[in-house]
């Protein structure tokens, strides 16, 4: 095969997982500042199948064909002119792009160099594509946004979930007490994260087992029972709302504005700087990575399907070979 082209999983329409296929389409070439990573594993987060289907951040990529995917561990192939931080032969992760196309569903990506971090060393690389989108939403929300402190009570819904088991444990080692919401299956784990308490939402509805929290982390958005409205019941007076998934509606605002609350939606971002705090939480043995499947490139359907049907603990990991 040409050195000028390489697998990607394309999709030229909207639609379900059938929808995508692996094609040799042109190799990147790193610009100045850039890098050219040799990918040897991509992560698969829910933002991919919603995306593929026309939601997601379908609206700002526009129509295919394109490429999914921005999760990425890997090898540095290639460095742009003026990059200083990173050299051939470095193994790297990141989020590259976000929100933009980053092809991550191929065998090389060209990105910025400080869109990049050195993986951790403890891990390979299906572990180290599992972070990057996952770990940094849950390091955005949980230290950035809310900015939780020791002591404070912060509830975590979809808590086994890929950002979910991220931010039990960054709460957790901020020294925050965790509440988590999870099957009755996962809860074990979950205690084993630094989770504090658990929920099991088919049994109990939350806000009848909680109260007086000061920080909601809601993965789960009101699409699914009302799942942000009913956060603000649990948190206290000039508590905070961070809604990740399906942002905040006018109703929502007009909602905690009442309960005296607050809440703010967010959108996570590339942040090299915030991966390298990771990898070293992760090298210390103080966060651990879950990856409960992997699936060949040319499997990226079946590794959609699998995630649209829920219920997944931690990551799902495409695993890629050139």
């Amino acid at each position: 095969m040409s050195a000028d082209t390489m697998r990607a999983v394309v999709q030229d329409g909207f639609g379900g997982p059938e929808v995508l296929r692996v094609e040799r389409v042109p190799r990147p070439v790193p610009l100045p500042t850039e890098v050219l990573v040799r990918v040897h594993a991509a992560g698969i987060n829910p933002v991919d199948w919603k995306t593929r289907g026309g939601t997601g951040m379908a609206g700002l990529l526009g129509e295919p064909p394109f490429t999914l995917g921005w999760d990425v561990s890997g090898v540095v192939e290639e460095v742009g002119f003026g990059v200083t931080t990173l050299k051939v032969g470095d193994e790297v992760y990141g989020m590259p792009w976000f929100p933009r196309v980053a092809n991550a569903y191929a065998e090389y990506v060209a990105a910025p160099a400080r869109q990049w971090a050195r993986k951790p060393a403890s891990i390979d690389h299906v572990h180290a594509a599992a972070v990057p989108l996952a770990a940094l939403t849950a390091w955005q929300a949980v230290v950035d946004t809310a900015h939780v402190q020791a002591g404070q009570r912060v509830l975590i819904t979809a808590a086994a979930g890929g950002v979910g088991h991220f931010a039990v444990q960054f709460a957790h080692h901020l020294g925050a007490h965790v509440i988590g919401t999870a099957g009755a299956a996962r809860h074990p784990w979950l205690k084993e994260l630094g989770a504090d308490e658990t929920i099991d939402y088919n049994a109990t509805r939350f806000e009848d087992a909680t109260a007086d929290v000061d920080v909601v982390i809601d993965l789960v958005g009101n699409v699914h029972d009302e799942t942000s409205t009913r956060s603000l019941k649990v948190l206290r007076p000039g508590g905070l709302l961070v809604a990740i998934p399906a942002g905040v509606s006018p109703e929502l605002a007009q909602a905690a504005e009442a309960a005296g609350v607050r809440v703010t939606p967010f959108l996570v971002e590339p942040d090299g700087a915030a991966l390298t705090a990771i990898a070293g939480l992760i090298d210390a043995g103080q966060v651990a990575v879950e990856v409960e499947e992997t699936f060949p490139l040319e499997q990226a359907g079946a590794a959609h399907a699998r995630g649209e049907a829920g219920r997944t603990r931690g990551k799902l990991v495409l695993t890629i070979t050139n």
